[in-house]
């Protein structure tokens, strides 16, 4: 009996170790043989953890299990009976039949560590294309498919690629941005805990690409799971030449290492990131330099998000047009989303773009958790802006969030219902910003705390006219003057609060105290 579990972090924080643990211990008792394959998770966390078993008819999930039901559940099997935590066919689930899943194609299918079954799921097509495509052929399919960096501003990776291989350098980097520091998102941390290789195959297309042999991918220290995988996937990638002085057997080298960061949210930018990596307190640069012309130690480097780096074998293996197929305007491909806050079914969900914000929050994601309506969405992690219900016909593109105030950042969803306060949420913005800043520039540095303490009298309901134009005013110095996204997407929060949300900062509904 085969039986699949995984070992994602959010399945091992509800019990999966320890359903593993009992099942394997029962299974001894009882004198049978099974084999515990401990994969990724499919994304669905309201069903963790979800357990499948391999039958004729395809996998047969079961939900929700505890150590103490094991007994229980390995007799129904036995017996050939119903159990009650069964869900039917995992693929059937109307959660995951929606989805396109072109970066998690395997996560939650494959044993993460097993190289053998990522040849076996496609794995290292792509890798053997671009060896065949070589630098400039590798960056024209990257161009040709449309994709944008998936952790920030969009930046097409196609023409960021270019840039670094057409600038000379005595060696040139490829650096993995993994230093996933927004509230409600996890799309990087499962992949690399699910799906690891995809990341190294993608790294090291980007190495022939760009003409680098070395890479580094940067793990916030937060992510004990993910570094543990990546390392030991490097490892096994070494031993099968996926890395090392001889990609898949020829004359083209590249490797790379797990770089940990110290958990500051401002070397997810990525020159602080680089300087976290020399050795250096995680400051932001100014540019330019671009880091594709002066990046790593000097040398020019293509730095890229995890998503954008896991999207790449695919677009090597299957076409660029095959990717750009997918999703809508300039925004091409899919997205992975993660749905996050007080939502029914939370959870990643990959999609092309173009499904609209009402659809992810009501349809797909099923509403709060609460039972409250919906009072406001976060889109972009905590520097994102707030969206009300009568937002939700926006498409989910890089350009319509612009058009709208917004950004799409990371694809994080974060959801309230009506008891939010959004005086206090655009408060905490202005608060973030001040714990998080590195302190190199003015607008960011001074700016946070001053519009901290504007936000602090705004909802205690002193003086509230002035300062929000004193507020206002400072978030448009704060978006144009600072250094990097951190100071600069700061006031997407609090504008959008303002916007959309300006009875929350009414003096009559500021009776209660700051906590």
């Amino acid at each position: 009996m085969r039986v699949y579990l995984p070992c994602d972090a959010a399945a091992c924080a509800v019990g999966a170790d320890e359903v593993a643990a009992e099942l394997a211990a029962q299974a001894r008792a009882c004198g049978i043989e099974i084999e515990i394959v401990r994969t990724g998770s499919r994304g669905l966390f309201e069903l963790e953890p979800l357990l499948e078993i391999d039958t004729p008819e395809g996998r047969i999930g079961y939900a929700r299990l505890d150590p103490d039901a094991i007994a229980s559940w390995l007799s129904a099997i036995l017996d050939g009976a119903q159990h009650s935590s069964a869900v039917g066919r995992v693929e059937d689930l109307p959660y995951l039949k929606r989805q396109t899943r072109l970066t998690f194609a395997r996560c939650g299918i494959t044993d993460p560590q097993s190289i053998a079954d990522y040849r076996a799921h496609g794995g290292l097509v792509g890798l053997e294309r671009a060896i065949a495509l070589g630098p400039a052929g590798i960056v024209q399919q990257v161009v040709d498919s449309g994709l944008r960096g998936r952790g920030g501003a969009g930046f097409p990776t196609g023409i960021k690629w270019k840039t670094v291989l057409d600038t000379p350098g005595a060696r040139k980097f490829v650096v993995c941005n993994a230093d996933e520091g927004d509230s409600g998102t996890f799309a990087d941390r499962m992949l690399m805990e699910g799906d690891p290789f995809v990341i190294i195959e993608g790294m090291a297309i980007a190495g022939l690409a760009v003409g680098a042999t070395r890479g580094y991918i940067y793990i916030r220290s937060e992510y004990p799971h993910a570094i543990r995988a990546m390392r030991r996937a490097i490892e096994t990638a070494r031993l099968h030449d996926l890395l090392g002085p001889s990609l898949l057997g020829s004359r083209h080298a590249f490797d790379m290492e797990v770089r940990v960061g110290a958990g500051a949210y401002v070397c997810g930018e990525e020159t602080s990131l680089l300087e976290s990596i020399e050795g250096r307190r995680g400051e932001v640069r100014a540019k330019p330099p671009l880091p594709a012309h002066s990046g790593l130690f000097g040398m020019p480097t293509a730095v890229n998000n995890v998503l954008s780096l896991a999207a790449v074998p695919f677009i090597l293996a299957e076409g660029a047009a095959a990717y750009a197929d997918f999703g809508m305007g300039r925004s091409r491909g899919t997205m992975p989303i993660q749905l996050a806050g007080n939502i029914r079914n939370g959870g990643l969900f990959e999609t092309g773009f173009g499904i609209t914000l009402g659809e992810l929050v009501e349809d797909i994601g099923g509403g709060t958790l609460s039972g409250r309506p919906v009072r406001a969405v976060q889109v972009g992690g905590p520097l994102g802006a707030y969206f009300p219900p009568a937002m939700f016909h926006l498409p989910f593109d890089y350009e319509s969030f612009t058009e709208a105030g917004g950004l799409i950042g990371h694809a994080g969803i974060t959801v309230f219902d009506d008891s939010v306060d959004m005086a206090r949420m655009a408060r905490f913005a202005m608060q973030f910003c001040a714990a998080e800043s590195c302190g190199k520039c003015t607008p960011c540095r001074i700016g946070s705390v001053r519009g901290f303490e504007l936000l602090d009298r705004i909802v205690a309901g002193d003086g509230v006219g002035a300062d929000l134009a004193l507020l206002e005013a400072l978030c448009e110095t704060m978006k144009y003057g600072s250094l990097c996204a951190l100071g600069g997407f700061t006031p997407y929060p609090v504008m959008s609060a303002l916007r959309y949300f300006p009875e929350d900062f009414a003096p009559a509904r500021r009776a209660e105290p700051v906590q």
